[in-house]
């Protein structure tokens, strides 16, 4: 069901905003699709989103592949920790039967493949939740998919990432002004990412004044035109959705989304 498109979007000083605002599909559209599969992130693309977010691991014999949770249990038919299974027996699980009859027999993706759907479609926004920045760099790299994608996770990581890759759009927590200050200090940053805990004004202050771009999840009770109102009238350059199709129409309803 559509979310009725009730709102205005204005600028706290009360100018209207004309900014483009960056979309980006929690899990890929996960509602009417099992998350982090290629379903899901074809119907992102269909949905018209920037960016299809995805959550990168590494199996035991290193291959990359796309799971929230650190074990299958939750998602697949199978069980067991990413890290203790080979990218053979995790392929050979159905992550889609628990989601759907629909979808059963739909495999648990190579981070590759997700990629190779993106690329020329829609950028990646990557959570990464168990991988090294070489082999992150390398894959965006071989899929010519760096300057496509916005990368986030721990402030160690990234200032590996950023090392290997300079043009790499790195993206950590803002977490609060103190931690912000020093994610500044030492990394060169063009977006910073805010939740429901640091979407606060001194934080966001601290990110406009550096000039980085700010995203921030708009999920559960504030994923609605209410919040996804609120949160670009304090800046916001790309919202984070769990309802892709309707944040896009909103937003093209108003000007501010291609």
């Amino acid at each position: 069901m559509k979310i009725a498109c009730a709102f205005w979007l204005t600028l706290l000083s009360g100018t209207t905003c004309t900014c483009q605002i960056a979309v980006i599909a929690h899990r890929g559209e996960h509602r009417a699709h099992p998350e982090n599969t290629l379903p899901a992130f074809q119907a992102a693309i269909d949905a018209g989103a920037d960016y299809f977010e995805l959550d990168v691991r590494t199996t035991a014999d290193g291959r990359l592949v796309l799971m929230h949770d650190a074990r299958v249990d939750r998602t697949t038919n199978g069980t067991g920790a990413i890290r203790d299974l080979t990218f053979e027996q995790i392929r050979t699980l159905d992550a889609g039967a628990k989601f759907s009859p629909q979808f059963a027999g739909t495999r648990v993706p190579s981070f590759e493949e997700a990629l190779a759907l993106a690329h020329g479609k829609i950028g990646v926004y990557v959570d990464s939740k168990d991988i090294a920045p070489a082999d992150l760099v390398a894959a965006l790299s071989k899929a010519d998919m760096v300057s496509a994608a916005v990368i986030y996770g721990g402030s160690g990581f990234l200032k590996g990432v950023q090392a290997l890759s300079p043009r790499a759009k790195i993206m950590p927590e803002a977490a609060g002004a103190g931690h912000l200050r020093k994610l500044l200090a030492d990394l060169s940053l063009r977006v910073v990412a805010f939740d429901a805990g640091d979407f606060k004004d001194d934080v966001i202050a601290l990110a406009k004044h550096a000039g980085a771009d700010i995203y921030v999840d708009r999920l559960g009770s504030d994923d609605n035109p209410a919040g996804w109102q609120g949160a670009i009238d304090r800046g916001a350059a790309g919202i984070q959705t769990d309802r892709p199709a309707d944040l896009v129409d909103c937003l093209r309803a108003r000007k501010l989304h291609k």
